[in-house]
């Protein structure tokens, strides 16, 4: 793996870098790793290290949701019956939660609909609409889904309904004949990346204020903000801007385990009800419990689980969820398997765009599957699986190449599709799979060429061991949550040797001397880095790592996570 410096060497750091240090209470260490993130003025590194309430931007600036609101408000208020349309992965399932709770401080109650993975699929359908209507249904609001279901609306509209779509998908050519349309995607805006709860957020928002005017109590909306965290982090949204509010301020409601599921969830996952979460623990921890729920079973779990205030009863929802992921995990390592199998063979046989089918995979996995073997291979992935006539699959990508644009391209041996540049699912008819596969691997070669090259781990700087001190690592805990467009810095060590190595399942225990300073860490390596030779024992190496506190078991100690190492000569 390629080390290369995460920031443009060339670019010398202000003069004026130490004052903006001084007045923003922070290392001059910190304030140049800021300056190296491409934040070059003292506005944006205040903004990033404190990303308060008050600095989300005002509803004018969200095109769409004011309409929206006051669509939603004049239904409500006149007796209609209104339905929120989810999704079943975390994003869908918290906005539904986050909406559900909303209405519920105004005292407002509402139906919801989430498809069944296996038997509906993704997004809107008739067969759910008409039953909806057949309830009295005459008011939908969807969260995260709907950009895409042109038919799905038209024919909600020809129900009688008023439909108001609030999603963050990317649109496609035509729009859905919606009433109201809140879409980030659409024109100009604060945070084209929100996710869908985002979305929903800022929507309930206007919904508060329109209600206001027509004589309510404003209701606080604060509550709310770990529904949101959990949503984005699942999603992958860029973690910078109005979504760094939203997850920071998040984050904290999630620690303060106010939510009765959320708390549950936590002890599920072994944390303390009350205990901190970083944005790993959660998507790692507790946005895999929920998903299994819609991949597994029925998303109903999880949603269930979100809105109770019964803490015997989320406990025992927990654990439900917790059972279905093991489930997750267990079938996920079989398809991962074949996966890595019929993948080497298409490597072999010098694809660059990778589509893999198996009849025997489950639908609800494919889209992990297809996201480790892109990590690994560095290659777009597209996993299918059966689903009645037709093949449904998810998409992967890698940096540099948009996957919902591939997609696009591949349009007319499509059935559907719809997405991000990054991940995005589609179907297709069994008949166009080799077409497909062809075209598709085309599409990827123009863009990457005939290799995916050697993998690169984006540097930070130096650090020696007795720089990653406590001071320090409290320093850089200021820059989570992490995630895309944030991510962990990543340090290069001096030579340290190797003093001992224990294997796990999984991952591997290092311990790292630093013999100019004498002092010894311990690092993590997971997954591939944990395939060292054990031959490294009492050898010098340096390590591209990243140090972290950690509290485990309330006792703090400084860790290391190995992201790469290699190996130097031993002038002893």
């Amino acid at each position: 793996m390629l080390w290369v410096p995460a920031f443009d060497p060339a670019v010398p750091p202000p003069a004026e870098l130490s004052l903006w240090a001084r007045r923003l209470e922070i290392s001059p260490v910190l304030a140049s790793l800021l300056w190296r993130r491409g934040l070059r003025d003292l506005a944006d590194m205040d903004f990033f290290l404190n990303p308060v309430l008050r600095r989300l931007s005002p509803l004018e600036q969200w095109p769409g949701v004011r309409e929206a609101a006051a669509l939603l408000a004049r239904g409500l208020l006149s007796g209609g019956r209104l339905c929120v349309w989810g999704d079943y992965d975390v994003d869908g399932i918290s906005a539904t939660a986050l909406v559900k709770d909303f209405l519920r401080l105004h005292g407002f109650a509402c139906v919801h609909y989430i498809p069944a993975r296996l038997a509906e699929g993704y997004g809107l359908n008739s067969q759910g609409l008409d039953r909806l209507a057949g309830e009295g249904v005459d008011l939908l609001l969807t969260v995260d889904v709907g950009i895409s279901d042109v038919r799905a609306v038209a024919h909600a509209k020809e129900l009688g309904m008023t439909v108001i779509v609030s999603d963050h998908h990317l649109p496609g050519v035509e729009l859905p004949p919606a009433d109201a349309i809140v879409n980030p995607r659409l024109a100009d805006c604060p945070c084209p990346a929100l996710a869908g709860v985002g979305v929903a957020f800022f929507l309930m928002g206007a919904l508060n204020a329109a209600l206001e005017q027509a004589g309510r109590k404003r209701a606080d909306l604060r509550p709310l903000l770990d529904l949101v965290a959990l949503g984005s982090l699942a999603d992958v949204v860029d973690v910078n801007g109005q979504n760094r509010i939203l997850i920071k301020n998040g984050l904290l409601k999630i620690a303060q385990g106010e939510r009765v599921g959320i708390a549950a969830l936590k002890a599920a996952c072994g944390f303390a009800p009350g205990a901190a979460l970083g944005a790993g623990q959660v998507v790692f921890g507790l946005a895999p419990r929920l998903n299994a729920a819609g991949r597994m079973g029925s998303a109903e779990t999880a949603l269930e689980l979100l809105l109770t205030g019964d803490r015997d009863k989320a406990a025992l929802l927990a654990e439900e969820l917790s059972r279905l992921n093991d489930q997750r995990r267990r079938e996920e390592e079989d398809i991962l398997e074949e996966a890595r199998l019929l993948a080497r063979q298409e490597v072999e046989h010098g694809r660059m765009g990778l589509v893999l089918y198996s009849p025997s995979w489950h639908l609800g996995i494919i889209g992990i599957v297809a996201s480790r073997l892109a990590e690994s291979l560095r290659r777009p992935t597209v996993i299918l699986a059966d689903a009645g006539d037709r093949l449904k699959g998810s998409g992967r990508s890698v940096p540099g190449v948009d996957m919902n644009g591939l997609f696009g391209s591949c349009a007319p041996l499509l059935l559907g599709f719809g997405g991000h540049s990054m991940a995005a699912g589609l179907s297709l008819s069994p008949a166009a799979l080799e077409l497909f596969r062809l075209r598709f691997d085309d599409l990827v070669r123009g863009i990457l060429g005939a290799s995916p090259g050697e993998g690169q781990c984006r540097i930070d700087g130096e650090l020696a061991f007795a720089q990653a001190d406590f001071t320090f690592l409290k320093e850089l805990e200021m820059l989570q949550p992490f995630g895309m467009g944030n991510r962990e810095p990543v340090f290069v060590s001096p030579p340290v040797r190797v003093r001992a190595m224990r294997s796990r399942p999984g991952f591997l225990r290092l311990d790292l001397e630093d013999e100019d300073s004498g002092l010894r860490l311990r690092a993590t390596a997971w997954r591939e880095q944990a395939a060292m030779p054990a031959s490294l024992k009492g050898r010098r190496i340096r390590i591209a790592y990243t140090p972290r506190i950690d509290r485990y078991n309330g006792a703090a100690s400084v860790e290391l996570r190995l992201k790469d190492w290699k190996e130097e000569e031993d002038g002893q």
